[in-house]
């Protein structure tokens, strides 16, 4: 049986525009196309469309699926590999969930003791799960500071990879409360605790500004850097963006 793109776009949720590029970048070609140039897909297509948009969901690339398939042997296996990789990914947000339920409660019980002031008992609680290599991982676009990143993160004992997660949470926190006090991202005390997150990064490697910059939107692009952001206080994300873009744009080229 086959299925003409408009209907694989509705069985699967990808535009048909989306099919045409995977089709146009070698990625997956249609079963056949009509006289009329209409592209037609079976079974065996719908089954790669599936992994592919399964190894989308776990934040490859599409070069990077393309090698995963091109050497593929087995389908049956790589389902199954593909499955083990899910299973891992949903332990992981499972542990990312309970991590922020546990920093809300702590907030929430502040909050009771009649104080707005923020604190977590185990600062390096909020970073469980989420390791500076992990984090970086979602800035593909910049190969050289991912890398810098994990060479420095490797050569860290384990009291200095918790003294650099309680610092990183302690600047967190400062900028959670200055955006409590309502002072503009830019404003001259903020940019100060930028400054001091980005010598924090430059002990890897000094960032350039597009580099900043996207870091910048990861905190609010990211699911898993924004939860930890918001965990602290509501809108931090946003607001750790606009700080590091005021930074960008005025301190580094």
């Amino acid at each position: 049986m086959a299925w003409p793109i408009a209907e694989v776009a509705r069985m699967s949720g990808v535009t048909a525009r989306t099919l045409r590029h995977y089709d146009d970048i070698g990625l997956l070609p249609p079963a056949w196309s009509g006289a009329n140039g209409h592209r037609y897909y079976e079974e065996r297509q719908l089954l790669r469309l599936q992994q592919v948009l399964v190894l989308r969901a776990l934040g490859l690339g599409l070069p990077e699926i393309g090698r995963i398939l091109a050497a593929q042997v087995d389908e049956l296996e790589a389902l199954r590999g593909h499955h083990r990789r899910l299973l891992a990914e949903r332990d992981r947000l499972d542990a990312l969930a309970c991590i922020v339920a546990r920093t809300i409660t702590e907030l929430e019980q502040s909050r009771k003791d009649g104080t707005d002031m923020i604190s977590i008992s185990r600062p390096e609680n909020l970073f469980e799960g989420i390791r500076p290599v992990q984090c970086m991982k979602v800035l593909r676009g910049f190969p050289e500071l991912v890398g810098a990143v994990e060479r420095r993160t490797a050569a860290l004992s384990k009291a200095e990879i918790e003294a650099d997660e309680r610092e990183r949470t302690t600047q967190m926190v400062r900028l959670g409360e200055l955006l409590a006090t309502g002072l503009p991202a830019d404003a001259d005390v903020v940019q100060v605790e930028i400054d001091a997150q980005y010598r924090t990064l430059a002990q890897s490697r000094a960032a350039t500004a597009e580099e900043y910059r996207a870091i910048g939107r990861c905190c609010v692009e990211n699911e898993h850097w924004r939860a930890v952001y918001e965990s602290i206080a509501p809108g931090l994300a946003a607001y750790q963006q606009a700080a590091i873009e005021a930074y960008a744009a005025t301190r580094l080229r």
